[in-house]
């Protein structure tokens, strides 16, 4: 029986490796896929490539529309993070300390942008502007993208908050502090990691939107996903997969850097 029970426990444990090891293949080998081709002294996007050379990485530099976008995206996504930390603070704060019924059904409105389809709000953010005649232009992008973005900061924010000790916060009362002495002095620092872990989220989830850019920006405000996508469905530049090889090793340097300060893994749970 123990015998038994043993190789049950081995079986488990590589069906589990196995399945880990598919998945993460699956998923890293397409971005390792996109680097090699980044590399490529072709003009198309064929993997293995003829030969590797740095041409495609050093044509971004006079790339205008692909730099024009990318400030775009970068301006926008930058504007999304700060006003979405400045509405999910404030917003996971009173949830997190009220227990009653008002505060679950804001929770839940709240995160509701990420349970429905991006294109169905996209659509839908759309037609409310036109409504209320708001046409299209940078405002209503970044307020669509506040939309979506500001669920990551309220969850991380809520998660930070259910670790804080609220004895802190009542000795700190007990010995004369103001509310706003007590938020500045212990409660801000202490979740301080939630709320950069949910601004990191916030920033990539708006810098790599294209569902609600697509719908909510005007002819002037050309977003780097939208450029990406639109020259790769018109001629499949390999420029594009220079692009895609900066992203990745801008994106994985932002992840170390949050990982060192925010433990981004650990507020992920």
């Amino acid at each position: 029986m123990r015998r038994r029970d043993g190789w049950e426990a081995l079986s488990f444990r590589l069906t589990m490796w196995g399945l880990a090891a598919v998945a993460f293949l699956l998923l890293i080998m397409p971005s390792v896929v996109v680097i090699v081709v980044s590399f490529t002294s072709g003009f198309s996007l064929k993997f293995p490539p003829p030969g590797y050379s740095f041409r495609w990485y050093v044509a971004l530099l006079d790339a205008w529309q692909l730099q024009f976008a990318a400030m775009n995206s970068l301006k926008v996504a930058l504007w999304t993070t700060g006003l979405s930390v400045l509405l999910g603070v404030p917003a996971a704060l009173a949830i997190a300390r009220s227990p009653t019924a008002r505060a679950k059904a804001l929770d839940s409105l709240f995160m509701s942008p990420l349970i429905l389809p991006a294109l169905s709000f996209g659509l839908a953010a759309l037609m409310f502007f036109s409504l209320i005649g708001l046409p299209v232009s940078p405002l209503t992008l970044v307020a669509g993208h506040v939309i979506v973005c500001v669920p990551f900061i309220l969850r991380t924010t809520i998660a930070s908050i259910a670790q804080l000790e609220f004895s802190l916060l009542e000795s700190s009362a007990s010995l004369g502090a103001t509310r706003l002495y007590t938020f500045r002095r212990i409660t801000l620092p202490l979740i301080r990691p939630g709320i950069l872990a949910g601004a990191f989220i916030a920033f990539m989830s708006s810098f790599d939107n294209v569902p609600v850019s697509l719908f909510l920006r005007d002819a002037r405000t050309d977003m780097l996903p939208i450029r990406m996508w639109q020259d790769l469905e018109g001629r499949l530049d390999v420029s594009i997969a220079a692009v895609s090889g900066v992203l990745i090793v801008i994106t994985l340097s932002l992840m170390m850097l949050m990982e060192r300060l925010a433990g981004l893994s650990r507020r992920l749970r």
